[in-house]
């Protein structure tokens, strides 16, 4: 009777294994998401579905046999061949419970039944309850009366009846599904019923038979019939949810996607708009993965009759690991005219310029190699940079390596940069450069730290066309050379009590170089046109960003930064830096627009104290009258039912540049995020010109709600940022702002549908 016993159990449990664990799977087509999308509102988990309870699982490791068993009474019926445990039946095995009143083995039928209170509770957390359970064949086949499942994530599903078929085959009569929290009396947020529900194991689909999902008990859509793959499928052609909105330049739109799998690892989403305005807007994704990189490519199209022009945009990336040590990834951009992604609201809208690329890099061990190429498009609405003839980089290439450290801890390191920039009409340069250096760190036993550098630059240009700041044209070869020697010493004091941890820094730069030698006149500056003296660059000691410009003239620069770290929680700290140059008007802040030995104020106040502030802010003070000439603050405050954000930016015009992007800057970011309740949300923002000619440059807001099963979102966006713009074919300006209305909702599970 025992072996029996223990035999009848096994199979008893395997089957409910079998029914009723969710097998692992990947995103169905339905949930894909491009690279050029946005973020998704609401996460969607497709291994948590109502397929789940029809999947079987995937191979696992070998299982224990060991199986507890008990019960209050056990009766073994020689003449029926039944075999009967009553009176809390309890079996574990694998960190699985079956629970009932009541288990009957029917040695004679192979029926095995299970009545009263059935619980099968498995060890990825689901649980599912039955009045009645009937197996049958080898426990291969079987039905369960009202059937209730509650899943790990707190998903519900109930049916009148299930039954297993031949052939791994299913069918659920009278389901009830939903994500949503049961509350007593009342009806979830959403669920879906349908009268049968079948799963074909073999062509690994499920359909639904009349299916209506309601929305708090009423329903809102009907389904005659439903079908989508079941959760062992990884992908497979169909339509996905449609995307829907109204902007300034489509009207009104509809954009119905369909996924085409080509194959394991090629696809293709073709996802035309349509509009009310612009007719069909052309649209489709492509994917492609290697086994050693991947290609995307993204586009669309239409023919705009306003401007009789064909308009459209191409994005390609890919990337390819050539071996260990090199790998080459490319971004090309193609786009018909720079009005176009701000029309169509996609991706780059807001840059100044298209920068198209493709390089290649080396990483080995301490040895780094790059060959690079860029091609710039104006997409900037700002009819100031019409004037710039856009560059060709190509190619610009460069190798670093990093010595061993020696006995003392020196090491050298090498620096080799070549540039060839291209224009077709103004100047073009080629340029290859070498910096050499010794590095020597050092620790006293004092705790001061100490940095010797000493450094020769070696530049060759070839210039073409140049023309200088005293209207002279040159042409033809220069070098330079260029040595440099710095010092740099810390000592960081710590003072610590009970409740907090203090660090005082101060620091000292001491640089040592030739003074003029940048030969302004013959070498244009193409890369070192950042020439803002701040926090982050006042003690480098190079503080240009590239190559073109030489940071001349002996210097000392000094600063101190302090720092407070509570026990538990909570920073605070603070930089101010100065520096003095040893000859007036060299190098840096020349450029700059300083005169005199000593520069402005630079530094930054950081404060964290606890979870209701988060502050930033940067500044840069006149040397003489401590007036701003640059100011940063950013600033989070409050808890997260009703906190704000601001953001505030001024930058004082630089009268020694001609470049456009250096006027007088003055801009404050507003943000308000507002927990209504539970599950609403108000977000609002406003960005707002305090300098040229004021006004909001852009505002809208955010309207959430969200619970455990679903997510609506409504947003409402005005852009103003260029409110004035070339007509494309009429030599005149006017003013139109962009706006933008979307809605979007996902279904816990299910998926979603909205306007991008």
């Amino acid at each position: 009777m025992a072996k029996k016993s223990l035999l009848f159990l096994t199979f008893l449990l395997a089957f409910g294994t079998a029914t009723v664990r969710a097998a692992d799977s990947q995103p169905q087509a339905g949930t894909i998401l491009h690279e050029d999308s946005k973020t998704p509102y609401a996460s969607l988990d497709p291994q948590k579905n109502i397929t789940d309870i029809l999947s079987t699982p995937a191979p696992e490791e070998e299982e224990t046999t060991d199986i507890y068993f008990s019960a209050d009474e056990m009766e073994n019926n020689k003449d029926l061949q039944t075999i009967t445990a009553s009176g809390n039946v309890n079996i574990i095995r694998n960190n699985m419970t079956l629970v009932a009143d009541k288990v009957i083995y029917n040695q004679k039928d192979d029926i095995v039944t299970a009545v009263g209170n059935v619980i099968l509770v498995e060890k990825n957390g689901s649980v599912v309850f039955s009045d009645y359970v009937e197996l049958t064949d080898k426990m291969t086949q079987g039905e369960m009366d009202n059937v209730k499942v509650i899943m790990a994530d707190k998903t519900r599903v109930a049916a009148k009846k299930f039954r297993r078929l031949e052939g791994d085959n299913k069918e659920m009569d009278k389901v009830v599904y939903s994500p949503c929290d049961d509350c007593r009396n009342q009806d979830p947020l959403w669920q879906i019923k349908a009268n049968k529900v079948t799963h074909d194991a073999e062509k690994q689909d499920v359909y639904y038979n009349h299916a209506f999902v309601e929305i708090k008990g009423v329903p809102v859509f009907y389904l005659p019939f439903l079908s989508h793959p079941d959760p062992s499928v990884k992908r497979r052609s169909g339509f996905l949810p449609p995307s829907f909105g109204s902007s300034s330049y489509l009207g009104a739109y509809l954009q119905p996607k369909y996924f085409w799998d080509i194959s394991d690892h090629e696809d293709l989403t073709f996802s035309p708009y349509l509009s009310t305005d612009q007719g069909i807007v052309w649209g489709a994704d492509y994917n492609k993965y290697f086994t050693r990189g991947k290609l995307t490519m993204s586009g669309t199209t239409v023919r705009d009759d306003t401007y009789d022009k064909q308009r459209g945009n191409l994005f390609v990336k890919g990337r390819y690991e050539i071996n260990d040590y090199w790998y080459a990834d490319a971004d090309l951009n193609y786009l018909s005219d720079r009005y176009y992604l701000r029309d169509m609201s996609l991706l780059y809208r807001d840059n100044s310029w298209l920068t198209s690329s493709a390089r290649m890099q080396g990483f080995d061990n301490r040895n780094y190699a790059a060959v690079e190429a860029y091609y710039y498009k104006l997409i900037s609405l700002d009819d100031r940079l019409n004037t710039y003839d856009k560059p060709y980089v190509m190619p610009w290439m460069e190798y670093e390596n990093i010595s061993d450290p020696g006995k003392f801890g020196a090491y050298t390191k090498t620096t080799l940069n070549f540039a060839s920039v291209l224009r077709e009409e103004t100047v073009s340069t080629q340029r290859i450069s070498m910096i050499n250096s010794w590095n020597l760190p050092y620790t006293s036993p004092y705790g001061e730290k100490y940095k010797l550098v000493a450094s020769v630059k070696s530049d060759l240009y070839y210039v073409d066309n140049y023309l200088n700041d005293d209207n002279e044209i040159y042409s033809g070869s220069v070098g330079r050379i260029f040595p440099q020697l710095g010092l740099e010493w810390r000592m960081p004091f710590v003072r610590a009590t009970e409740t907090s941890r203090q660090i005082l820094e101060p620091v000292i730069v001491a640089v040592a170089a030739p003074s003029g030698g940048n030969k302004i006149n013959k070498i244009p500056n193409e890369d070192s046109q950042d020439v803002e003296l701040d926090d982050t660059n006042i003690l480098s000691l190079d503080r240009y960003a590239g190559y073109d410009r030489n940071d001349t003239g002996s210097r000392i620069s000094y600063g101190i930064n302090w720092s407070a770290y509570g026990e538990k929680t909570g920073r605070t700290s603070m930089f101010l830096a100065q520096s003095y140059k040893f000859e007036k008007d060299q190098s840096f802040s020349e450029v700059d627009g300083q005169d005199g030995h000593l520069s402005d104020y630079v530094g930054r106040i950081y404060a964290n104290p606890n979870e209701y502030l988060d502050l930033s802010y940067r500044f840069s003070l006149n040397r003489e009258d401590l007036d701003l000439n640059y100011s940063e603050l950013s600033a989070r405050l409050g808890p997260r039912m009703f906190s704000l954000y601001l953001s505030y930016i001024y930058l004082q015009e630089n009268q020694s540049t001609s470049l456009v992007g250096y006027e007088e800057r003055k801009e404050l970011y507003t943000g308000l995020n507002i927990a209504l309740s539970r599950d609403w949300s108000l977000n609002l923002y406003n960005r707002q010109d305090l300098a040229y000619k004021g006004g909001s440059l852009e505002h809208g807001a955010d309207l959430i709600y969200e619970d455990e099963c679903f997510k609506f979102v409504t947003t409402v966006r005005k852009d103003n940022s260029y409110r004035w713009r070339r007509h494309f074919e009429h030599n005149e300006n006017y003013e139109k702002s962009n706006y933008e209305i979307t809605a979007t909702f996902f279904l816990k599970t299910l998926g979603g549908a909205g306007s991008r």
